[in-house]
């Protein structure tokens, strides 16, 4: 008779056991998703902040390149200027 309540309660330990093994296991997974989540969001902060900085680079030259034109442009301008007055002087 001792030995059937000695297996009852095995079992139910072990019962006990199993679902906080479960239990443990779910936590873990889910710490788990929720750090891959997390490094995603990271990820694609990163990748934003790349981004900006690639496009304001791009404005930036698109500048300068804007700026030499308008340099040279005015250069052939003031030798156009200079070769009209050569040729009227």
């Amino acid at each position: 008779m001792s030995s059937l309540r000695q297996r009852r309660q095995q079992q139910r330990d072990d019962n006990a056991r199993s679902v906080k093994e479960e239990e443990e296991k779910k936590k873990e997974e889910k710490k788990e998703e929720e750090e891959e989540e997390e490094e995603e969001e990271e990820e694609e902060e990163e990748e934003k902040e790349k981004e900006k900085e690639e496009e304001e680079e791009e404005k930036e030259e698109e500048e300068e390149e804007e700026k030499e034109e308008e340099k040279e442009k005015e250069h052939e301008e003031e030798e156009e200027q200079e070769k009209e007055m050569d040729d009227n002087g």
